[in-house]
């Protein structure tokens, strides 16, 4: 009996191994899948198409080469110059050199097609068969919630029925006194500085939250500080986890593991 419990007991250890072995190469192999074959895949396929772009790098994409660009243009002071592009996103503005108007990138197994001629974005962005559909981006959502930027089909064209009335040519002639008092106010706090050094770029953020509080919500930029506060700093959090790279499928364990 003594024997018998042993053999039992030894066959299902080798069962249960079994089990777990064909577990991980199964998700092994989703997970090479995902971040191996399919991106070298899809990057081959676009250069048949005479798409080109930097190349994919394992699991991180050109997340570690973006960020790396951007903290050498964000190094130094910015001349006194109208070249904005290059200093905010300088990848883009390396790649289009390099690989032409429009090119192909990586965020982690993402692949990104960049689009910066003239007739395509006009074509994207009327979208009326919908067929280019918006890419999720959940950090974006929690930061805008279900706006015009984030939403799709039906609700996006109720968004923007709502939107063109709140910017007819009538609705924006209302809004000019309420502009003209505040930067009158901007004006007028220089004046008292004068012979002392101005932060523009800091007084010219408190126009805008100003402008936009009085002309959407009837309040001054004092009552709604906190608010826009937050929002700079939800614009930071966001900014931070853009280029951010994720394991695929780590996510939805865990989401079934609570569940």
């Amino acid at each position: 009996m003594y024997s018998s419990a042993m053999v039992g007991g030894g066959t299902m250890i080798i069962y249960f191994s079994g089990w777990v072995s064909l577990c991980f190469l199964w998700l092994l192999s989703r997970f090479l899948n995902k971040v191996w074959w399919t991106p070298f895949r899809i990057q081959s396929a676009m250069s048949s198409q005479g798409i080109k772009g930097p190349s994919y790098r394992f699991f991180h994409g050109n997340s570690k080469e973006i960020i790396s660009l951007r903290n050498e243009a964000w190094k130094s002071p910015m001349e006194l110059c109208h070249q904005i592009f290059p200093r905010v996103h300088p990848h883009v503005y390396l790649w289009k050199k390099l690989y032409g108007k429009n090119f192909l990138m990586w965020k982690g197994s993402m692949p990104l097609l960049v689009v910066t001629e003239s007739e395509l974005i006009k074509e994207i962005l009327n979208n009326r068969d919908g067929t280019y559909l918006k890419p999720d981006q959940p950090y974006l959502k929690k930061l805008l919630g279900n706006g015009l930027i984030t939403t799709r089909g039906e609700k996006w064209f109720k968004l923007r029925k709502l939107a063109n009335h709140a910017f007819h040519g009538e609705s924006l002639k209302r809004m000019v006194p309420e502009m003209v008092a505040s930067t009158e106010v901007m004006i007028e706090r220089w004046k008292q500085q004068a012979g002392n050094e101005i932060e523009v770029f800091r007084d010219f953020k408190l126009l805008t939250s100003e402008v936009i509080s009085r002309t959407a919500f009837g309040s001054s930029y004092l009552e709604g500080q906190r608010i826009f506060d937050m929002l700079t700093k939800m614009v930071l959090i966001f900014s931070r986890n853009i280029y951010t790279v994720r394991i695929p499928g780590i996510r939805q364990a865990f989401s079934s593991l609570k569940l």
